[in-house]
């Protein structure tokens, strides 16, 4: 049988910091994760996401577990490529955002070029369904 806690501050011992606990519900990451999206295609780590997709070169797909309440939703992310002395980005596909689903680019800022980001690093911010 499920046990319900129901509180509205959560303190710590010493009664000194307290966070409201629609805080920490609107205010934590929903999912996130450490995507290796060069030739070794992999989720390193991840909470809340059931899979990765490689669509080609640094174009990625990532699917999450328990939809986000709409796609108004927030994906910050970080890319990263060690070709060269070449300088990498990655932007989200809004266009591609489902509540279930995010799309995610890699590129070369020099050329604005595909590049697979070996390390793309993305969290989700906003309402589970």
């Amino acid at each position: 049988m499920a046990s319900i806690l129901r509180v509205n501050t959560l303190t710590d011992a010493s009664s000194n910091n307290s966070v409201p606990m629609a805080t920490v519900a609107e205010g934590s990451g929903k999912a996130w994760c450490n995507l290796d999206g060069g030739s070794s295609f992999a989720l390193r780590d991840s909470f809340n996401l059931t899979s990765a997709t490689d669509n080609g070169t640094g174009d990625y797909t990532l699917t999450i577990a328990n939809d986000m309440g709409n796609i108004n939703y927030a994906t910050p992310m970080s890319g990263g490529n060690t070709e060269g002395a070449s300088r990498y980005g990655a932007m989200s596909d809004s266009n591609g955002k489902t509540t279930g689903s995010a799309g995610f680019f890699g590129f070369q800022t020099s050329s604005g070029g595909a590049l697979d980001q070996e390390e793309l690093s993305v969290v989700f911010l906003g309402d589970l369904a």
